[in-house]
């Protein structure tokens, strides 16, 4: 009798994100209310914000300027003619019961970033996924939920209208993401390009940089998405990760329970590590988008993208490429280097004044990133600076000081001590002709030492070289003052 093997299916995941990131701006999108975070609740408003009558948009032109530096860091194609829309829905944190934001002519279009993730074994495993578009919005405001748990009901809110109005961009990628690790690390190079951009701060911990996931899964071959998910709520890249490697598990036990899988709005709850059921997905049909009435279009002349695409800084990616391939760093002190800009910014400047790349990345990686843990301070904020880093390397690489006294020494280095001050007294006599004259010194000091030498007793040669030590504090090179020592007992 023959048995019937069950062929488990196999499933893959398609991961695409929407990321809304606020732009650091000093006023708003359409008007000049402060953007600054940690306000009174209520004080950054205005009549535009809050859609009262008979008042107007303007267009804050650093806006455009920031979504189309953005866009071009995204390589994207950058329109010559877009237009802003209407986005209808109401919600109590929308005070006009609509937004203005970009529907059918975005900004930019037709994008990729590249993300880099690490192997076992060191190497780097580089992936690009596909930007379909950025387009510029207005942020709406701030509920907050009081009385009971958020996810579970409130018996009262509070609505804070400082956030309303202030610039957002939307940028939608393909779904070519297939993990959560892949998606967290699409989500922190995003923050990493608008940091070093300086378009956006990027920290999620004060809601400028939001990710809302959307996620299907399907058989391995089949060409068609399965119904796709979206989940909000998540404040962290680890929490990213999370949420979809549960999703992952929660949709493929639902079909393969013969559940079906239905377009809806899920919300991941921390505290349990879940994702729960909030709404019925919308489709683009339900807000009703027409073109916005008070705004003209915007056409961008080839000479303002020039001036722009000009200004751009090397982006992270590019820095790992070059740290990687000409400077010999692995890809992991790579990444870490280029994780901030100013972090990669001091690196640079200390290989420029004279240090070893390898060397000046495990110091900056190393002890330097330890202070800064603990201190929990930036790397602009130290006094030790690049130029005086790279001092200290070349100090340790010719000899003159020892690795173990600089470790030593690091603190009073990282108060703004230079490294002459530092190591004063204490560095290796390594020129010859510093050290020859006190070994000749040394020799002629000690006439019967030295015709007992002469006469055969041949160990007195470690008395001598001892002699050398002694009188330069065992600051000389021993290899040098052994060498020298020789050759004078045998002139």
């Amino acid at each position: 009798m023959t048995t019937a093997t069950t062929v488990k299916t196999e499933y893959e995941a398609i991961i695409g994100l929407e990321t809304h990131c606020q732009l650091s701006t000093n006023t708003k999108i359409f008007s000049n209310s402060s953007t600054a975070f940690g306000s009174d609740p209520n004080t950054n408003i205005d009549p535009i914000c809050m859609g009262l009558p008979g008042v107007l948009p303007v267009l804050n032109q650093k806006v455009l300027e920031y979504a189309v530096k953005a866009g071009l860091a995204l390589n994207c194609q950058i329109a010559k003619y877009s237009k802003f829309d209407r986005k209808q829905y109401f919600y109590p944190d929308l005070p006009k019961n609509y937004q203005i934001s970009q529907y059918d002519l975005p900004i930019a279009e037709h994008g990729w970033l590249e993300i880099e993730l690490v192997d076992a074994e060191g190497n780097p495993i580089r992936k690009r996924i596909g930007i379909t578009r950025l387009h510029m919005e207005e942020d709406a405001g701030k509920l907050v939920h009081g009385g009971s748990d958020r996810l579970s009901g409130s018996s009262y809110s509070l609505v804070d209208y400082n956030r309303a109005g202030i610039p957002l961009v939307e940028i939608v990628s393909e779904p070519d993401l297939r993990s959560g690790l892949e998606a967290a690390e699409y989500a922190e190079e995003l923050r990493r390009i608008v940091r070093y951009l300086g378009v956006s701060d990027g920290n999620m911990e004060q809601g400028s940089l939001r990710c809302d996931v959307n996620i299907s899964v399907r058989p391995v071959g089949q060409k068609e998405f399965g119904t796709k998910v979206e989940i909000k709520n998540m404040n962290s890249f680890s929490a990213i990760q999370r949420a979809i490697d549960y999703e992952i598990e929660r949709q493929i036990a639902a079909i393969e329970a013969g559940d079906r899988i239905i377009l809806e709005t899920r919300l991941w709850e921390e505290g349990a590590q879940r994702t729960s059921s909030m709404r019925v997905k919308e489709g683009s049909s339900d807000y009703r988008y027409f073109p916005e009435p008070d705004l003209a279009p915007i056409e961008v002349s080839n000479e303002q993208l020039e001036q722009w695409r000009s200004e751009l800084p090397e982006l992270p990616a590019q820095k790992r490429h070059h740290y990687e391939s000409e400077l010999g760093l692995s890809a992991y002190d790579a990444r870490v280097l280029t994780e901030d800009r100013s972090i990669a910014e001091y690196f640079e400047t200390a290989i420029a004044s004279g240090a070893n790349p390898k060397a000046a990345a495990n110091w900056i990686t190393q002890d330097i990133a330890a202070h800064l843990n603990k201190q929990k301070l930036t790397i602009t904020q130290i006094a030790l600076t690049p130029t005086n880093l790279a001092d200290i390397i070349t100090r340790i690489e010719t000899g003159k000081i020892s690795n173990a006294q600089a470790k030593q020494k690091l603190p009073d280095l990282l108060s703004g001590i230079s490294p002459e001050k530092a190591f004063a007294g204490q560095e290796l006599i390594t020129d010859p002709s510093v050290l020859e004259p006190i070994v000749d010194e040394v020799i002629a000091a000690n006439s019967k030492e030295l015709e007992k030498y002469r006469n055969g007793n041949t160990n007195l040669k470690g008395f001598f070289v001892g002699q050398v030590l002694k009188k330069t504090g065992k600051r000389a090179d021993p290899k040098l003052t052994n060498e020298l020592v020789e050759k004078k007992l045998n002139a």
